[in-house]
C-alpha cells in the first residue's frame, strides 16, 4: 500500500481555478457521470484503432444509491486506470487525462467525442462526500487499484481485487449533503444533466406492464428491466436526412414533456467551421401568458448539459425559442462574463441569427400561404429581431408581413407599391395608416376606406418601436394611426378648405363645449373639413401617443411619459351642418344639449364614455324614444 500527499502546486492550481471552479454542489453528479462516459468513449476509440483486442462489449455507466450505507457509486466498464495513471491523473491534480489522451489521438479519430475532464472534475466529488474511494482496473494487463481520500491532501493507494475493467467511484456522503441520498433528488439530477449523454446510463430498474393475449383472455404481464435514463443519440446528433418531421416533434416532446403543443417549425444546425455547433431550435406558438422561465433553450457541451441561460450565445430576440444547442467550443463552467467576451460565442450568436432568417425566408418562398397562417404566432419574434439587429432587419424585409384590415398580407415593398399613388400627401410623403384595434377604431377605419385608403393592423407590445425604426430606415414614409386626426387631415392633399365660421362663432362654440368637457383632458380645436366629414372627432397626437407607448414598453420614448395623464383633441368640423344648426338655435339649453350629445357620441366612438356619463347617455337616448 502506498500513501502520500496530493500534489497541488502554484504551477498547476491555476488551470483548475480557471476551468473548474464550481459553486453549485449538485454539479458533482454531472462531472462524475461525464467522466465515466469519457472513459467509455476512450475505450471505444482505442478499439476502433485496433489498440484494444477483442469485443469491448456493451459499454454502460451505472449510478447506484445506497441510502443505508450513505453512498453513491458511479461505475463504468470503460478504459480504467493503472496505478501510474491514478498517480498521474488523480494525485497530481494537474491537467486532465482526457486532454492528454486527445492530444495523442487527435489525428486518428474524431476528437469531439473523447474530450473529457477526468482528473479535474473528479474533485467536485468532495463538495458532497466526506470520503471518496476509487476501484479501478485498466483495460491493459495491470493490477486493479484502490484509491481513498478524505478530502485532505493525504491519500492511500493499494492493489485490490476487481472483476473486469473500468472504474467504480464510491462517494461516502457528508452529513451536510444528505439530500443527495434521496432517490428523487438523484433522478432529478440525472434527468437534468445526463439526459443525452452518448453512453447508456443505468439507474436502478423499472417495471413494465404489457398484455399477453387478446380480449377477455388478455393477461397483464409485468417485467422488471434496467432503467436507462438517457437517450444516447438525440436528434441533434443525427443528420437532417435521417429525420422526418415526426422525429423532430417527438424530440420536442422529449425535451419539454409538459408542453402539449407542437412547435411551428424547427431549424437543424450543423456547423464545423469556424466553430463547432450542432443543435435543433424550435419556434413555439407564442401566447400572451407564456412563461419565459420554462421551456428554454438548453446548452450542451458534447451532450453534457451546461445551462439553460443562453443569453449571449443566442441573440436576445431568439431567447423565446426552444430546443438544444451543443458546442464543444463552450466550456462546462461557462459564465456570464465568459459569454460576453468570447469571440466564438459572438460568432455562434451571429450564425444562429443568420440561420433563423434564412429558414424563415425559405419557408416564405416555398409556401407563402402556410407562412401567412403561421405569421401571427411568430411575428413578435421577427419584429423584435428587426429592432435588435441591423443584419436581421435587412434579411427580414424579404419575408416580414404586414396585414391590413381586410386580412390581406403583404411584404413591405408590396405594400408601398400598393399605396404609393393614393396615400401620398401634398409634400410627396407616403402615409401609412394603421390601427391597433380595428373594432374600437371601426368608425375611423370606415372613414378611411370611404376615401379608398388602406389601413394596416399594427398591434403588439413593441409596435411603436418598430414604426419608429421603419420611419428611420425608409425615405419619405410616415405612420399615422387612423384615429390620430380627422380623415381630411391624416393625408393632406392640398389647400385647406375655408371655414364658414367667424372667429366670434368659434369662440362662442368653444366656451360652450369647454363647459361640457374637462379642459384638463380635452383640447377643443376647430378645423375646416368637408361638410361630409364627422362633425365631432376625438383624436390623440400621433407623436405624443407613440412616445408614451414607447416609454411604457421600455427602450425609447421620453422618460416618465408613461405616467403623464391622457390628453385628447376634440376636433370640431367647422363646416358640418350640425355646427351651423347649433349656432342658429336660440335657446342656450338646446345648444348645450346638442353639443353634449355630439361630444358623447365622439367619446363613445373612442371608448371614452364610461361610468356615470355612459349611464346618463343611455338613459337620455331611451327617453328620446318616447
Amino acid at each position: 500500500m502506498a500513501t502520500g500527499k496530493i500534489n497541488v502546486t502554484a504551477d498547476n492550481i491555476f488551470p483548475i481555478i480557471k476551468k473548474f471552479l464550481y459553486s453549485d454542489h449538485e454539479i458533482f453528479l454531472r462531472e462524475l457521470v461525464s467522466n465515466a462516459v469519457d472513459a467509455s468513449s476512450k475505450l471505444k476509440t482505442l478499439s476502433s484503432l485496433g489498440e484494444v483486442k477483442g469485443d469491448v462489449g456493451n459499454l454502460r455507466v451505472e449510478v447506484k444509491l445506497d441510502k443505508e450505507s450513505k453512498t453513491i457509486t458511479i461505475s463504468d466498464n470503460g478504459i480504467g486506470m493503472s496505478s501510474d495513471e491514478v498517480e498521474k491523473y488523480i494525485n497530481q491534480l494537474a491537467f486532465s487525462g482526457a486532454e492528454e489522451f486527445l492530444s495523442k489521438y487527435e489525428d486518428k479519430s474524431d476528437g469531439a467525442g473523447i474530450i473529457g475532464h477526468f482528473g479535474l472534475g473528479f474533485y467536485s466529488a468532495f463538495m458532497v462526500a466526506e470520503r471518496v474511494e476509487i476501484f479501478t482496473k485498466s483495460h491493459q494487463d495491470t493490477p486493479a487499484m484502490r484509491w481513498e481520500c478524505d478530502g485532505s491532501p493525504e491519500f492511500t493507494l493499494e492493489e485490490t481485487q476487481k472483476k473486469g475493467r473500468g472504474t467504480d467511484i464510491v462517494l461516502h456522503i457528508a452529513e451536510d449533503s444528505l439530500e443527495f441520498l434521496e432517490d428523487s433528488r438523484i433522478s432529478e439530477l440525472l434527468n437534468k444533466y445526463c439526459k443525452f449523454l452518448p453512453v447508456e446510463i443505468k439507474y436502478g430498474t423499472k417495471e413494465l406492464t404489457s398484455k399477453d393475449g387478446e380480449g377477455d383472455d388478455a393477461k397483464e404481464v409485468k417485467e422488471t428491466v434496467d432503467n436507462i435514463i438517457n437517450n444516447p443519440t438525440p436528434a441533434w446528433t443525427k443528420s437532417p436526412s435521417e429525420l422526418k418531421d415526426e422525429d423532430y416533434k417527438d424530440f420536442h416532446k422529449e425535451l419539454y414533456p409538459m408542453n402539449f403543443e407542437d412547435p411551428l417549425f424547427h431549424i437543424h444546425l450543423n456547423v464545423d467551421y469556424p466553430f463547432n455547433l450542432t443543435g435543433v431550435l424550435y419556434f413555439p406558438k407564442l401566447k400572451q401568458n407564456m412563461d419565459m422561465n420554462k421551456n428554454r433553450i438548453q446548452l450542451y457541451c458534447n451532450q453534457v448539459y451546461v445551462t439553460d441561460s443562453v443569453e449571449g450565445i443566442v441573440p436576445e430576440f431568439l431567447t423565446m425559442l426552444q430546443g438544444v444547442l451543443d458546442s464543444p467550443d463552450i466550456p462546462l463552467n461557462v459564465s456570464r462574463s465568459y459569454l460576453q467576451s468570447d469571440a466564438n460565442v459572438k460568432k455562434i450568436s451571429s450564425h444562429i441569427s443568420k440561420k433563423v432568417a434564412d429558414k424563415l425566408n425559405d419557408m416564405f418562398k416555398s409556401d407563402r400561404k402556410a407562412f401567412e397562417q403561421k405569421w401571427e404566432d411568430m411575428k413578435v419574434i421577427v419584429e423584435y429581431g428587426m429592432l435588435s439587429e441591423k443584419k436581421f432587419f435587412d434579411k427580414a424585409e424579404k419575408f416580414a408581413l404586414y396585414q391590413n384590415v381586410e386580412g390581406v398580407f403583404t411584404t413591405w415593398n408590396e405594400y408601398i407599391e400598393k399605396i404609393k399613388v393614393n396615400q401620398v400627401d401634398k409634400d410627396g410623403k407616403t402615409v401609412v395608416l394603421y390601427t391597433n384595434d380595428k373594432e374600437v377604431q371601426h368608425s375611423y377605419i370606415a372613414e378611411a376606406k370611404d376615401k379608398s385608403y388602406d389601413v394596416l393592423i399594427l398591434d403588439g407590445p413593441i409596435i411603436s418601436h418598430l414604426i419608429q425604426k421603419l420611419e428611420a430606415e425608409k425615405e419619405n414614409i410616415s405612420f399615422v394611426r387612423v384615429d390620430a386626426d380627422s380623415i381630411d387631415k391624416l393625408i393632406k392633399k392640398g389647400d385647406d378648405i375655408p371655414s364658414v365660421l367667424s372667429e366670434s362663432d368659434e369662440k362662442s362654440l368653444k366656451e360652450m363645449i369647454e363647459s361640457i368637457v374637462s379642459k384638463d383632458q380635452y383640447a377643443v380645436q376647430f378645423e375646416s373639413l368637408s361638410p361630409d366629414s364627422t362633425p365631432f372627432v376625438i383624436t390623440r397626437s400621433e407623436f405624443m401617443r407613440r412616445m408614451k407607448e414607447m416609454s411604457a414598453s421600455g427602450g425609447g420614448g421620453m422618460f416618465g411619459m408613461e405616467n403623464m395623464p391622457e390628453m385628447y383633441n376634440l376636433v370640431v368640423n367647422a363646416n358640418h351642418p350640425l355646427v351651423s344648426k347649433v349656432l342658429s338655435e336660440k335657446k342656450s339649453d338646446s345648444q348645450k344639449s346638442m353639443l353634449k350629445a355630439a361630444t358623447d357620441l365622439a367619446k363613445l366612438s373612442q371608448g371614452l364614455l364610461k361610468g356615470e356619463e355612459l349611464t346618463a347617455f343611455i338613459k337620455t337616448r331611451y327617453n328620446d324614444l318616447f
